[in-house]
C-alpha cells in the first residue's frame, strides 16, 4: 500500500526552525512533483511549496527567502526546511504527492499532516 510518511513539526519560538520530513513508501514507479500545504484555523489549505522530479521549485510568496523545499530521490523522501518562523506559520502541514503506480497512472496521495506551532 502506498503511503506518504511524515515527520517533524512541533513546537517552536518565532526566529526558530524545524525541518519537516515526507517519506513515500510502497510500490510505485516514479515519484513526480511533492510539496506541502498548510491549513491553519478557519483558514483554507494553501500551497507552501513544491519540487518537481527535476527539482524545480516554487513557494509561496509568504515563504520565500524563508523555507527552502528538497527531496532526495534515492531515500524517496522530500524535506521542507523552514527557518525564520513566525506565529502566522503555525499551522497544520500536509506533505503530498503525484506518483506514478506500475499501472502506469498517476495519483495523488497525501500525508497525515503534522502540527507546526511557532509560539514564545
Amino acid at each position: 500500500q502506498v503511503q506518504l510518511v511524515e515527520s517533524g513539526g512541533g513546537l517552536v519560538q518565532p526566529g526558530g526552525s524545524l525541518r519537516l520530513s515526507c517519506a513515500v513508501s510502497g510500490t510505485i514507479f516514479s515519484i513526480n512533483t511533492m510539496g506541502w500545504v498548510c491549513q491553519a484555523p478557519g483558514k483554507e489549505r494553501e500551497l507552501v511549496a513544491s519540487v518537481t522530479s527535476g527539482g524545480s521549485t516554487n513557494y509561496a510568496d509568504s515563504v520565500k527567502g524563508r523555507f527552502t523545499i528538497a527531496r532526495d530521490n534515492d531515500k524517496r523522501t522530500a524535506y521542507l526546511l523552514m527557518n525564520s518562523l513566525e506565529p502566522e506559520d503555525t499551522a497544520v502541514y500536509y506533505c503530498n504527492a503525484a506518483l506514478t503506480l506500475p499501472d502506469g497512472y498517476e495519483h495523488y496521495y497525501w500525508g497525515q499532516g503534522t502540527q507546526v506551532t511557532v509560539s514564545s
